[in-house]
């Protein structure tokens, strides 16, 4: 069975274990081990480290369906329950430290977290709660690798690492890896009770709980000024059609600015609230009625969502505005500017370059460009005439 004393002890009864330590890991100051445990003796074990929980359980309303992965340990511990240990990968689970008592075959371990296999423990424990072969009292054996480690860097790669096979998205790994963290504090100071999505298992729902932190980023990327981005190394600036068409790309490339810092970071991380305010402002502007957009979804004669498509060209042609002035980045329009001039260029870019059609509107570069093209020439009649301007 399985003991759990506190949030950092924990432990853990074997069936069989073996210290496989190799000389690396010796030297490194580290632990690791092989074993069998019974089931039931990791239901209580916690997975806080792990890129991913249980995504049946996942955080949010929309929970997940049960994939084939689920299916399978659930069909195998329903009808073959003896050979569970032979099929079932297991589970890999890190401690901060740990002792073992071969003569009670127990593990006490601290702060103990599984990395791999949540998915496994979730299933167990629908196993268990179900009842099955509750009368025989089967308890089937899983196997086990543990890491003991205080490395916490080591720990969050390891969690990365066996996790790959699994397919996990990189908005998890960036969210574990701590890439997501200033982001996050930077929308709050404007929004206290938003959180960004960090994981996969955190699921983007109509109650605002979690923002979708990947069209975040998109939409930062879709602001920051020409300038900015060519210090970005083989990226082509002039062209933000990669903005709307390739998320999985700009969230690649944002942590590559969070790796390399510098003034990319910081303008990404002070235009990103400014982004998202443009992008919901954009997303409902009631400016759009009688624009005869087929694309744009009405209710009661109210404009309700305006396609990113459209939505997108309009808020990196917003970059000609951006400035910093004294070490703040900011949008600054001019006084004599209104949203009528983009939404009346939007409307001819989408019917005459883009065929009425929001999708190649967001990946048009010729969209972009005539949208773009309204915006300097105020920014540029601003500087030129000193144009008082607001944000």
């Amino acid at each position: 069975m399985a003991t759990k004393l506190k949030r950092d002890a924990f432990v853990l009864d074997y069936r069989v274990c073996r210290n496989i330590s190799s000389p690396e890991d010796v030297e490194a100051g580290r632990r690791v081990y092989s074993g069998q445990a019974a089931a039931s003796a990791v239901l209580l074990l916690e997975d806080d480290e792990n890129v991913r929980e249980y995504l049946v359980n996942a955080a949010g309303k929309q929970k997940q369906s049960s994939t084939l992965v689920h299916q399978a340990i659930r069909k195998t511990l329903r009808d073959h329950p003896d050979q569970f240990n032979i099929l079932n990968g297991g589970m890999v689970i890190v401690a901060r430290g740990g002792k073992i008592d071969d003569t009670a075959k127990s593990l006490t371990l601290d702060s103990p977290s599984i990395i791999n296999g949540s998915q496994t423990q979730g299933e167990l424990r629908r196993y268990f709660d179900e009842g099955v072969d509750k009368e025989a009292g089967f308890n089937p054996s899983i196997k086990f690798e543990l890491i003991i480690t205080d490395d916490s860097d080591l720990i969050a790669e390891v969690s990365i690492a066996r996790n790959f096979q699994n397919d996990v998205r990189p908005i998890s790994i960036a969210g574990r890896r701590g890439q997501l963290d200033d982001l996050e504090e930077a929308m709050q100071r404007r929004l206290p009770t938003m959180m960004l999505r960090k994981s996969e298992s955190d699921i983007v729902v109509d109650d605002g709980r979690y923002l979708d932190t990947e069209k975040l980023i998109q939409v930062t990327f879709a602001l920051m000024p020409e300038k900015v981005l060519s210090e970005i190394d083989r990226l082509d600036a002039s062209n933000k059609v990669f903005t709307y068409s390739q998320k999985t790309r700009c969230l690649k490339l944002f942590q590559r600015v969070v790796d390399e810092g510098g003034l990319v970071y910081d303008a990404f991380i002070q235009l990103a609230p400014i982004a998202w305010s443009l992008y919901e402002h954009w997303k409902s502007h009631q400016g759009f009625k009688g624009t005869r957009i087929r694309s744009i979804t009405r209710e009661d004669g109210k404009i309700i969502e305006v396609p990113d498509g459209v939505i997108f060209p309009i808020i990196a042609a917003h970059a000609e505005f951006v400035s910093k002035v004294q070490q703040t980045w900011d949008v600054r329009k001019p006084n004599v500017f209104t949203d009528d001039e983009l939404i009346e260029a939007a409307k001819q870019a989408y019917m005459e370059i883009a065929d009425h059609n929001p999708q190649t509107m967001g990946k048009s570069k010729a969209c972009y460009s005539t949208l773009a093209q309204i915006t300097s020439i105020y920014a540029r009649f601003a500087r030129r005439t000193r144009t008082p301007a607001s944000a």
